[in-house]
């Protein structure tokens, strides 16, 4: 990519968590801070990359995990669910409903763990930019895909934390998810009527109130790309590098291929390459069939 775009890019690898995606990250100092809290049972409500990285953690901390999922989850998620041990429950027909479910779970003893839209997560994400940091590293642009706005705040805080206040942050969303953008656009939340689109990780209907505040505080600005570039973008990583990732992670490596104008003066880019478990080869390669 840097020799493609006569810049350099370097790629924070989140992908290779052991989980598959920066949501260790959040999900894992949550988790950790609620079973030194008493907590004996975890609760979250994400058929998705969430939802895998609370069932690890609570498989490695040997406390009980219950994923609620809507019914659009996937084969493959829900698969991964059980591998690591969760109790699966399927309710609904959107993550809201599922969501209402989990919520009713919870007792004195049993923590619910959010998706996206927690202080620990966002707390635990920050870690990330710590390490970019440590590796003696000061990016002149950081990328990264949004969907509710978890690993935005994360980021952002941790870069407030490093005095990197003067760092433009690109938030890549594909079409059909982009409702961060239209929050930039309003600065205020905005929800929209519905998500459309393959990025299913990215679809929150509207962000996090913390992540539209932090571009009042950090340069922040927002590329779209379509469903076709991402799964491109996607499957180009996968060539150079031998790594999977879904489409919404792939809404950030186009963002950078696209050589926007938000990016057009920086030289040294960073990517956070968020990763993703639930898409496979087969389906990115069927994706790139149909999209074409």
């Amino acid at each position: 990519m840097s020799a493609r775009l006569g810049k350099t890019v370097w790629l924070k690898m989140e992908a290779l968590q052991p989980c598959g995606s920066f949501k260790l990250r959040g999900v894992g100092h949550a988790c950790l801070t609620h079973a030194e809290r008493g907590a004996r049972h975890f609760v979250s409500s994400s058929g998705g990359n969430a939802g895998v990285a609370v069932a690890y953690c609570g498989r490695m901390l040997h406390i009980p995990v219950t994923v609620v999922v809507p019914e659009t989850t996937s084969a493959r998620a829900l698969e991964l669910l059980r591998l690591e041990g969760a109790e699966v429950i399927v309710h609904g027909q959107s993550w809201a409903e599922a969501n209402t479910l989990a919520q009713s779970m919870l007792d004195a003893h049993t923590a619910f763990i959010h998706p996206f839209d927690d202080p620990l997560l966002w707390h635990g994400h920050a870690s990330l930019v710590d390490e970019v940091a440590e590796a003696g590293i000061k990016p002149d642009a950081v990328v990264l895909s949004v969907g509710g706005g978890g690993l935005l705040c994360g980021v952002a805080e941790g870069m407030h934390r490093q005095g990197w206040d003067d760092v433009p942050i690109i938030a890549a969303e594909t079409h059909g998810m982009a409702s961060y953008a239209r929050s930039l656009e309003a600065d205020a939340v905005v929800a929209l009527p519905a998500v459309t689109g393959i990025a299913t990780s990215l679809g929150a209907k509207q962000p996090s109130s913390e992540a539209v505040a932090w571009s009042r505080r950090l340069p922040i600005s927002s590329v779209e790309v379509s469903d076709r570039e991402a799964v491109t973008a996607a499957l180009q990583l996968l060539t150079d590098h031998r790594v999977l990732v879904e489409p919404a992670c792939g809404a950030a490596l186009a963002a950078v291929e696209k050589n926007s104008e938000e990016l057009a003066a920086a030289k040294d880019i960073l990517i956070v390459v968020c990763g993703g478990v639930v898409a496979t080869l087969a389906q990115l390669q069927d994706w790139e069939r149909t999209l074409a």
